[in-house]
């Protein structure tokens, strides 16, 4: 038991601390194309990459395993890298870095924003920041049991969640047990931020929407707010090239609805652009049968 606790800490130790963390130290360019050999090694993020291509082949979003696995790995690590390189480089990296399409709301105006577990999306919270807005993210309480025998993973999902707010310079919104904050800060002409993509079985408040060409089972609550308080939901994602490593971001607004199933199929359609784009970068097919339902 002790062995395989060890083991487990070892692998979190190089997949979340070691590997990524190079982005720490070296120029991005270098980095970058380490990281894209690195990503052949199929040891790396085994479990979830091997359960996610699983799950995306069985629904025919797969023509190339080997390389969409490899894509998969390559997200991943991107993404925790982005951790290493949010605490250690300034604005200028992300003029140097990433392209933008389309606009945030203005400042000083109330607006959700959502975005998805696609691509990898520090670097859009940052951006968001830099353009004047005062966006609230919103996350779930990290419980230390939920960690049992994986104290580097804890270690590492702390740090990642406190640096979500210091990359926005705002609060982050635990809204586990209320809306209120929520309401709160659209009230004072705030933002709210969320990945909104989570399976409805760890929400209260979910309908059914189109989803590449299935039907999968989404949370309503953030979106049910947004139109009774008739503010405008903006769709934004972060995403990577994956042959060069530089970022982009996309923002896109939603027409203004008083039906909540209305707006869930208008911003659940953009997730499936996106994944239809580059399904690899779906952080969340390794889950996705809590998504997908019968029609």
């Amino acid at each position: 038991m002790l062995s395989q606790r060890l083991r487990q800490e070892a692998r979190d130790l190089v997949e979340l601390v070691l590997l990524p963390g190079l982005a720490a130290v070296l120029p991005w360019s270098w980095c970058f194309r380490f990281f894209q050999k690195l990503a052949r090694w199929h040891w790396l993020y085994r479990g979830t990459s091997d359960r996610a291509l699983e799950q995306a082949a069985q629904r025919g979003w797969v023509t190339d395993a080997p390389s969409w696995a490899a894509a998969r790995r390559l997200v991943t690590l991107v993404d925790h890298a982005d951790y290493y390189l949010a605490v250690t480089r300034s604005d200028r990296w992300l003029r140097r870095h990433m392209r933008v399409d389309g606009h945030w709301p203005a400042q000083g105006h109330a607006a959700v924003l959502c975005t998805f577990h696609w691509g990898a999306g520090m670097w859009g919270l940052r951006h968001a920041a830099v353009s004047g807005l005062s966006g609230h993210p919103l996350v779930a309480p990290l419980q230390k049991i939920q960690f049992s025998g994986r104290s580097v993973l804890y270690w590492y999902a702390r740090k990642r969640t406190a640096c979500v707010g210091r990359m926005v310079g705002q609060p982050t919104l635990d809204v586990s047990a209320s809306l209120r904050p929520v309401l709160r800060a659209l009230r004072a002409g705030e933002q709210v931020m969320a990945a909104v993509d989570v399976p409805a079985d760890q929400v209260s408040a979910s309908t059914t929407v189109p989803l590449l060409n299935l039907h999968a089972r989404v949370p309503t609550a953030l979106l049910r707010v947004a139109v009774e308080q008739q503010v405008p939901v903006v769709v934004y994602v972060t995403g990577v090239n994956l042959r060069t490593g530089k970022r982009f971001l996309r923002l896109r607004t939603m027409h203004a609805t008083h039906d909540v199933d209305v707006m869930a199929q208008q911003v659940f359609v953009q997730l499936g652009e996106f994944i239809a784009q580059d399904p690899a970068a779906w952080h969340f097919w390794s889950e996705s049968e809590r998504f997908f339902v019968a029609p």
